[in-house]
C-alpha cells in the first residue's frame, strides 16, 4: 500500500508558508522543505526562511542542514527527503512537502533515478575549464546544440547541471532530456495530492517587489556581508541564490545598491515565471488560484476536501 503525502508548491512570494502551516496543523502533518536555499545555515533573510517562533509547533525538516560552502544538490535532497518522510510516517504523521524548487519535488515524487553513468574526471575538468575560460553562457550554448530540451530547463548560469547534462550525453549518446522524460512517466511510489498555489500575475509581481524591499529593510545586505566575511564567494552554489549574487556584485563595486535591488526584483520576477512554466509541465497538478477563494480558510477547506476524496486523509485526521 502506497504511503501518503501532500505537496504544496507555487512561485516565490505566492504565500506558500502561511498556507502550509495551516495545512500541516489541520492534518497532523510535518513540513519537509523543498527549497534549494533554506537548507543552508546563515542564509535566513534572502531565502525567506521561516523562523522557529513562526512554526506554531509544526515540525520542519531540511532547514538549516548545510553550511553555505557545502554543496547541496538534487541527489542529496532526494536522499534526505526520503529519510525525513520515513521518520514522519514512523510517528504516524503526514509529510507535507512544500517549497518552490520544482526539480526537487519531481525528483522525489517520481523517484527519479540519478545513478551516475560512468566517470571521466578529465572530461569533467575540461568542461569546468571551458566554463571558466569562455563563460557559463558558452557552455550552455554547447548544451543547447546537443540537447535543446535540457537547455530550456536548465538556467544558463547553473554550470553544474549544464555539465551533468553534457556528461550524460557524452557517456550515453542520449540527451539527458530523453532520460528525464522516461523518469517523469514512472508511476509514483506515493499516494499524493500535488497543489500549486498561484495568484494573478500583476499581484504576484507586486508581492515579489514588496518582499525584496522588506528583505533589504530586514538586513539582507548585512547578511551577505557576513557571508562574504565567512569566506563565501560567487562561485559557491549557495551564493548563486537570488539576492545573494546581486548584493555580492554591489559589494564588489559592480553595481550601485539601487541597481542591485532592482536587479533582485527583476530576476525574482523572471524566476517566478520560470517556476510557473515548470509546474505547467508537471503531471497530476491541482492549480489553486488564490483569487477564486474568498479567504485562506476557504482555500484550505478546498485542499482538505480534495485530500479526503483521494484517500490521503479522513475526517478523523482533520484537527
Amino acid at each position: 500500500m502506497k504511503k501518503s503525502m501532500i505537496i504544496l508548491t507555487g512561485p516565490t512570494a505566492v504565500g506558500k508558508t502561511e498556507l502550509s502551516l495551516k495545512l500541516a496543523q489541520a492534518v497532523g502533518g510535518e513540513i519537509i522543505s523543498a527549497d534549494s536555499m533554506q537548507v543552508y545555515r546563515h542564509m535566513d533573510i534572502g531565502s525567506a526562511k521561516i523562523r522557529p517562533e513562526e512554526m506554531r509547533g509544526v515540525r520542519h525538516h531540511l532547514i538549516d542542514c548545510f553550511e553555505p560552502w557545502e554543496e547541496f544538490h538534487v541527489v542529496e535532497f532526494q536522499r534526505a527527503a526520503k529519510a525525513a518522510m520515513e521518520d514522519v510516517w514512523s510517528r504516524g504523521r503526514l509529510p507535507v512537502l512544500t517549497g518552490g524548487t520544482g526539480f526537487y519535488i519531481q525528483a522525489l515524487v517520481r523517484d527519479i533515478d540519478f545513478t551516475e553513468t560512468g566517470g571521466d574526471p578529465a572530461y569533467r575538468a575540461g568542461l569546468e575549464r571551458l566554463a571558466e575560460e569562455r563563460g557559463a553562457d558558452y557552455l550552455h550554448g554547447e548544451l543547447m546544440r546537443v540537447d535543446p530540451a535540457a537547455a530550456e530547463e536548465i538556467h544558463a548560469h547553473n554550470v553544474k547541471r549544464t555539465i551533468r547534462a553534457l556528461e550524460y550525453f557524452h557517456y550515453t549518446g542520449e540527451p539527458i532530456s530523453s532520460h528525464n522524460e522516461r523518469e517523469r512517466k514512472k508511476e509514483s511510489p506515493y499516494r499524493f495530492a500535488y497543489f500549486v498555489l498561484n495568484r494573478e500575475r500583476s499581484e504576484l509581481y507586486r508581492r515579489i517587489d514588496r518582499r525584496v524591499d522588506q528583505m533589504i529593510e530586514a538586513g539582507l545586505l548585512e547578511e551577505v556581508k557576513r557571508l562574504k566575511e565567512m569566506g563565501c564567494t560567487r562561485g559557491m552554489v549557495s551564493m548563486q541564490g537570488l539576492g545573494y549574487k546581486e548584493l555580492l556584485e554591489y559589494l564588489d563595486g559592480e553595481l550601485s545598491l539601487p541597481e542591485a535591488v532592482e536587479k533582485i526584483k527583476r530576476d525574482t520576477r523572471h524566476f517566478a515565471k520560470r517556476q510557473l512554466t515548470w509546474f505547467k509541465r508537471e503531471q497530476d497538478v491541482i492549480w489553486l488560484n488564490r483569487e477564486e477563494y474568498e479567504n485562506e480558510d476557504a482555500l484550505l477547506a478546498a485542499i482538505l476536501q480534495i485530500c479526503r476524496n483521494r484517500g490521503i486523509i479522513t475526517d478523523e485526521t482533520i484537527r
